[in-house]
């Protein structure tokens, strides 16, 4: 009984946690009101068990972003955050600092195996895990692209903006590389922070060189 009273106590002191750093993401014009009560009681069932203090903090801007915009983050996409160690949390980072908004954030990654990727923990075994916990799609044959593209358009890497001059008026094609995040990645990236990689728009600008 003393070890059952122990562990409701910490549980709680863990969602109370969440909750009071949750308040720093706030806007004021939120209103958690509008939150639904499946989402909020599915919420701290899964995160009362996170006591680690930069989990709690990841766990506490989910919940300050459903606030200022209900539906933002999926119910899905808390369950797949609750099966997730501080480990892969922190390798889903370094992917992050390899995202690009290409129409949407799009994590450029030609080549699995170089070493501007490497040298951040990034390669074909560590997107490979991520894929298998469902946070990115990795084909590491083929790869994807953005198709239907305009003649010129722009984008974007931590703030510095690339215009793209493509061969066609319309219906153009742009490689974006091997890796694509799913849905519940999509929402998790917007709120990870990572910071730019030295060199890497010079890397992509090589990558893209016909276009720019």
């Amino acid at each position: 009984m003393h070890r059952f009273i122990e562990e409701e106590a910490t549980r709680q002191e863990n969602m109370e946690e969440i909750t009071k750093k949750s308040l720093s993401y706030l806007k004021e014009e939120s209103d958690p009101s509008k939150m639904e009560d499946d989402w909020v009681t599915n919420f701290f069932d899964k995160s009362r068990m996170i006591s680690d203090g930069e989990m709690q903090t990841l766990w506490s801007k989910i919940l300050a972003g459903e606030a200022n915009s209900p539906g933002t983050y999926s119910k899905r996409t808390v369950n797949l955050l609750s099966d997730i160690d501080k480990k892969d949390a922190e390798l889903f980072r370094s992917l992050c600092r390899y995202v690009w908004i290409v129409g949407n954030f799009t994590p450029l990654i030609f080549d699995a195996q170089a070493k501007i990727y490497n040298v951040n923990g990034i390669n074909f075994i560590s997107i490979s895990h991520l894929d298998n916990i469902g946070l990115v799609n990795f084909q590491s044959v083929g790869g994807f692209k953005r198709e239907n593209l305009p003649e010129e358009f722009e984008v974007s890497y931590c703030g510095e903006v690339l215009k793209l001059t493509m061969p066609n008026d319309s219906s153009n094609i742009l490689k974006v590389g091997c890796v694509m995040l799913t849905q519940a990645g999509y929402e998790l990236a917007r709120i990870c922070d990572a910071p730019r990689v030295d060199g890497f728009v010079e890397y992509v600008k090589d990558k893209w060189r016909a276009h720019i």
